[in-house]
């Protein structure tokens, strides 16, 4: 899905490797768009993972409605736009956010940085998403 091979698509491959953050918009059962900047960690090929707070409302959303967006923010001036759809499901397969080696250490100063430990944060967002990549466009 990501030609590495072309100028976007080497864009798109380096916002997924190296930000820190993305927005993910799932749909409430009103059909509001509800957007949400999250960390996320991206496999390498077509899924991202994403932990969440086991309360949030977003699991109850993807859970009526797996369709949802993940945007990144551009360059501020209307470039750099890079917008994904997919679909996203409750892994419950998945390591917690501690013990997932690459999640962790992308983030491990982010998590000192909110004043919890890796442990902490595992045990607070104890929810695993999997989004699977469908659709890429931008600029």
């Amino acid at each position: 899905m990501i030609d590495q091979s072309t100028e976007f698509g080497a864009r798109v491959a380096a916002h997924l490797r190296d930000d820190p953050v993305v927005w993910l918009t799932s749909v409430s059962p009103s059909g509001a768009p509800l957007p949400t900047p999250v960390w996320f960690f991206w496999d390498g090929d077509r899924s991202v993972r994403i932990y969440s707070l086991p309360t949030a409302k977003r699991l109850e959303h993807i859970a009526a409605n797996p369709h949802v967006s993940l945007n990144f923010p551009g360059d501020g001036q209307g470039g750099d736009i890079v917008v994904f759809s997919g679909r996203a499901e409750v892994d419950p397969e998945a390591p917690p956010a501690d013990r997932f080696e690459p999640y962790a250490t992308k983030y491990e100063t982010a998590i000192s940085g909110i004043g919890l430990t890796p442990e902490q944060f595992g045990e607070r967002y104890a929810t695993a998403l999997r989004v699977d990549l469908t659709r890429v466009r931008g600029h």
